[in-house]
């Protein structure tokens, strides 16, 4: 599959939804692809990435931004404190706001910083032991302590389980979002992203559709 082809899908996705042309965003997921992937991609006009790692992230987006100009390069992973300084200084949203400590650091480095990047918080909607998230029960408490902290809330991420249909977590993300009257929805990867969309995506995450298989060492 090509990027023309995933744009295309997502186009047809989205009028299938009755969704307005172009009101989802495609995020490439380029962690671990080597360069001359991303550059293809570049070269495209794709503008859009994701990545998982603040430290990868460092030592690939500061040149292309130089070559390429504006790049929107979101985080996707799992952010630690100690990183969120960096975090905030090279990306322009981070999706996996998923605890409070987190949340009073990014809130202090903001005020500090004078500017915030957009902030989707991560629930854990299939409430697996071994992934990050703000359970849903306590997402409500969560979205309000965030906004305590004069922290500006995009919207809600998910990833849900392997092995769960993934319509069930996105429909429960779409309706904690609409009870907090939060718009951004970052859900949908290259095996469910037309499902995603049809439920209310407006962030997808598409890599190893665009880019091929990653090539993890």
């Amino acid at each position: 599959m090509s990027l023309t082809d995933i744009s295309e899908q997502i186009a047809k996705a989205e009028a299938d939804a009755g969704r307005t042309a172009g009101s989802v965003k495609l995020i490439a997921v380029s962690k671990v692809q080597p360069n001359e992937r991303v550059t293809a991609v570049l070269d495209q006009g794709h503008r859009l990435f994701g990545e998982n790692r603040v430290q990868e992230a460092s030592d690939k987006w500061p040149a292309f931004r130089e070559t390429y100009g504006d790049i929107d390069v979101h985080l996707i992973g799992p952010l630690q404190t100690n990183k969120a300084r960096q975090a905030m200084e090279l990306f322009n949203a981070i999706h996996t706001v998923d605890r409070p400590k987190l949340a009073k650091t990014i809130a202090r480095l903001s005020q500090e910083m004078g500017h915030c990047p957009d902030l989707f918080i991560q629930v854990n909607t299939g409430e697996e032991p071994q992934k990050a998230g703000i359970m849903p029960a306590e997402t409500d408490a969560f979205v309000q302590s965030c906004r305590a902290l004069d922290l500006t809330i995009s919207g809600l991420m998910c990833i849900p389980p392997i092995d769960e249909e993934p319509a069930l977590h996105f429909a429960l993300l779409k309706k904690l979002a609409d009870r907090n009257d939060l718009t951004g929805l970052s859900m949908g990867m290259s095996s469910d992203f037309k499902s995603a969309i049809a439920l209310g995506a407006t962030h997808v995450r598409i890599g190893s559709a665009i880019f091929g298989e990653r090539k993890a060492t």
